[in-house]
């Protein structure tokens, strides 16, 4: 059975056939979805479809790149929330300074501001790392927490390392199922294999075999590709499937709080 460890399933991509992309997530043995918010006005939609969906599991979290609109009181409503839903994470929060038009510094003191709440409720935290992995460490060393994952990731080993040190996962989807994603696979391929998780990023980051539009387009990324995605990461350990769907899912309940399967 696999766990997808980040999947936007309360996206506006879903709203039309939600329940569909939930059973089809199921019937491919996708037994758990994590599902992290973005925002304080988006909580109650990601609880209740995690309360819709069998197997769905909320965070709860301000992403960095909704910081301009976020206020100071959207952190009270986060630890509400978070004393009366423990959640599986606190995410997704992070730091992004690849987005022009963000500003770093209000990033980051919502950022630092998560951090002690995940250190006040002892809960991981699922990370949003893009151009910002040395930051992010840096603020991890100073704010110490129960370890989380650090989705999407694309650093370097030496950084990875780092993140593991931490008590870190690493979070590996459809990005590495290019064939030019070289760097990205030999890194999936040298990690020690405790340390990576599976994910999708639904409905973003699409790997090759999403559907296309007649233009060439991806469509969509969906949860029920988790397991295909995965067929990457059988090559590079050259292990059966069922092998690394154990090994990934364990690595991901070790991490997250209130998982069970």
């Amino acid at each position: 059975m696999w766990i997808d460890t980040h999947c936007h399933l309360d996206a506006a991509e879903f709203d039309a056939d939600r329940d569909a992309v939930a059973a089809a997530a199921r019937a491919a043995g996708v037994t758990t979805i994590v599902v992290p918010a973005v925002e304080a006005a988006n909580f109650a939609a990601v609880r209740d479809c995690c309360a819709r969906h069998p197997g769905c599991v909320a965070a709860y979290g301000i992403h960095p790149m909704y910081t301009p609109q976020a206020r100071d009181e959207d952190l009270t409503t986060l630890r509400d929330w978070l004393a009366r839903e423990r959640p599986a994470a606190i995410g997704e929060i992070g730091l992004d300074l690849f987005v022009p038009g963000l500003d770093p510094e209000r990033q980051l003191r919502f950022f630092v501001a998560q951090l002690r709440l995940a250190r006040d409720f002892d809960l991981p935290v699922l990370l949003h790392v893009r151009r910002a992995v040395d930051p992010i460490l840096r603020e991890l060393r100073r704010h110490r927490v129960r370890g989380g994952i650090a989705h999407a990731f694309n650093g370097s080993r030496q950084q990875a390392e780092a993140f593991i040190g931490l008590g870190f996962k690493l979070g590996f989807g459809g990005a590495m199922c290019w064939p030019r994603a070289t760097r990205l696979r030999a890194l999936a391929a040298a990690l020690p294999h405790e340390a990576i998780v599976l994910e999708t990023d639904a409905p973003d980051i699409p790997p090759p075999f999403a559907p296309r539009s007649p233009a060439g387009d991806a469509i969509r990324n969906e949860p029920a590709m988790l397991p295909r995605i995965a067929e990457t990461l059988t090559e590079l350990w050259s292990m059966p499937q069922p092998e690394v769907a154990a090994i990934t899912s364990g690595n991901a309940l070790s991490i997250l709080s209130s998982i069970t399967q």
